[in-house]
């Protein structure tokens, strides 16, 4: 399994790069906005070459077609592979090998956060009971972790401590769905301006989609922090949508729901996923004047936007109208 991070990529560089992936296996999952996970078995077996030396044709590959170095992590599946990817300077290859041996060793003095699942809300109850790091939790009874965290949730991280993650590589259409983040110049504690920065990409979603003609059926958020690590939550919608205000409300009740009020995060980004034509998407009728007056709004800053330039006009709170970011009234104005 390879984890491949891009290094500063716009999105029209990353579809040519999921292409530069898919030309060595087909097992290519999209991790917008600067990753991949490859499946390459099927390609050691057909190429005579093993994973390491794959993962270094990729990089090869990227550096002379677009410019773009890559850090690659090789292991035995996609959780072990991100954290190998994840441990060190970027722009490597870097190898786990699969015996139980290495694997322990490697998780055994890793911050609990560091597993995949395991948000800032999840690492503060581990942590309160002494589980403070990857080892710890493998080492505690399954019993134990179930009755801290539930039945559920208690064996996943149990056997993520161990080093299982039974997660397969799911291509996807990448046309199916598309990105917005925001990455923060220094580690971001404010809430209110991270729902600021959500309310901002919310808009930027909204307005491609509807440019495009398109609805979205679900959206997800993924959040960065500090440490490296990373939590993602997806939510569905009613009824497929591309309006502003349901994005935003879809993007507030996900990062509500992660309890980051000490964390630390460095970017967050959404998804607009399950994308489909407009025009062949049902909506319920309402009665509500007010949601047809924000219907109405919505057009008409389309209309000037498509003229005048996103910037233009848009929400009141985004991260363009704060002041820290401002230069007229931010803290370097004149």
């Amino acid at each position: 399994m390879l984890y491949v991070h891009f290094h500063s990529t716009a999105e029209d560089t990353y579809d040519g790069l999921l292409a530069l992936l898919a030309e060595i296996t087909p097992a290519v999952q999209a991790l917008p906005p600067d990753a991949a996970l490859m499946d390459v078995r099927g390609a050691v077996r057909y190429f005579g070459h093993g994973p390491e030396e794959l993962g270094a044709l990729v990089r090869v590959r990227a550096l002379a077609r677009y410019g773009v170095d890559c850090t690659v992590g090789v292991a035995a599946n996609p959780m072990l592979a991100r954290m190998v990817a994840r441990d060190g300077a970027p722009g490597a290859v870097r190898t786990l090998t699969g015996s139980p041996e290495h694997v322990a060793a490697f998780l055994a003095r890793k911050p609990v956060a560091a597993l995949d699942g395991v948000g800032p809300a999840t690492a503060r109850t581990l942590c309160s009971y002494g589980l403070d790091s990857v080892g710890r939790v493998a080492d505690a009874p399954l019993s134990a972790l179930q009755r801290i965290l539930g039945a559920a949730a208690g064996r996943r991280i149990h056997e993520r401590a161990r080093g299982i993650d039974p997660t397969p590589v799911a291509p996807d259409e990448r046309a199916r769905s598309i990105a917005a983040e925001h990455r923060f110049p220094y580690d971001e504690l404010d809430p209110d301006y991270r729902r600021r920065a959500l309310v901002t990409l919310a808009d930027e979603l909204g307005a491609r989609m509807r440019e495009g003609g398109q609805v979205a059926r679900g959206l997800k958020l993924t959040v960065r922090y500090a440490d490296g690590s990373s939590t993602t939550r997806s939510r569905a919608f009613p009824e497929p949508t591309a309006h502003t205000p349901d994005l935003v409300a879809a993007a507030y009740a996900l990062h509500g729901a992660l309890a980051l009020q000490r964390a630390r995060v460095r970017a967050l980004a959404l998804r607009a996923e399950g994308l489909g034509d407009a025009r062949n998407a049902a909506h319920q009728l309402t009665f509500d004047p007010e949601d047809d007056k924000a219907r109405r709004v919505e057009e008409a800053v389309d209309r000037a936007r498509a003229r005048f330039g996103m910037a233009a006009v848009g929400p009141a709170s985004t991260l363009r109208s704060d002041p820290r970011t401002d230069p007229r009234t931010g803290p370097n104005a004149a």
